[in-house]
């Protein structure tokens, strides 16, 4: 049987695997492969699993690894999700492919992305690609405010100048501890990781995961 699982320190609170069973009606094998030390989890992936999700900190180890990079993971510059083929390793971001999915409906105009983590990366260049003016701003430079068509808040936390953001749809990333929630046309971050979620594991398997349970799942953990 195929094995699938996530690579990163720590992982423990990760609810990846309750998304994927979910999401295939538990007839996979999903494992938490958690260690600090890179190389042993790319070890593991090669010996035993057909494919991984990656998380902090390996996004960028496991980019530099893989033989292949498709084009938005090179656009990022970082995989969360590598495929283990007979012709090598294979690297996407599922990030990109999902936040690019939820803004893809949205009229185009000016776009703010707030934050340059892994999740703000993706959202550069999923906006970029899509046509919108976008304007990034890290961490530190929210204080004055700012205005857009469209936010995406990929910090972890509020920062100074949050009450201060004026836009027509409000995308945040954070699904575990939102900041932002009940803001006008609000996007949760729940929606973002099923997004994600969907794309990537259909990439992974090789088959379409099944989305309502999976939004069932996520339904329970964007309380939590």
């Amino acid at each position: 049987m195929d094995k699938f699982g996530l690579i990163g320190h720590p992982i423990a609170h990760s609810f990846s695997p309750a998304l994927f069973s979910a999401a295939y009606g538990g007839r996979y094998v999903y494992d938490l492969i958690q260690t600090p030390d890179f190389e042993q989890a790319w070890a593991r992936f090669l010996a035993e699993y057909k494919a991984i999700n990656v998380t902090a900190p390996f996004k960028g180890d496991a980019f530099a690894r893989a033989d292949w990079k498709s084009p938005e993971c090179t656009r990022v510059g970082a995989t969360n999700l590598v495929v283990r083929t007979p012709e090598g390793t294979r690297a996407y971001n599922s990030d990109y492919l999902g936040v690019k999915s939820l803004l893809e409906p949205l009229p185009r105009g000016s776009a703010a992305v707030i934050g340059y983590g892994g999740a703000g990366k993706a959202a550069l260049a999923a906006a970029e690609d899509l046509g919108f003016d976008v304007r990034l701003f890290r961490h530190g430079e929210v204080a004055g405010g700012v205005r857009a068509d469209v936010i995406v808040y990929t910090l972890p936390c509020a920062v100074e100048g949050i009450d201060r953001l004026d836009c027509t749809h409000l995308l945040e990333a954070n699904y575990k501890d939102p900041c932002l929630a009940g803001r006008p046309g609000y996007i949760p971050g729940s929606a973002w990781l099923l997004a994600q979620a969907v794309t990537g594991y259909a990439l992974m398997t090789g088959e379409q995961p099944d989305p309502a349970p999976m939004a069932a799942v996520q339904i329970n953990v964007s309380h939590v």
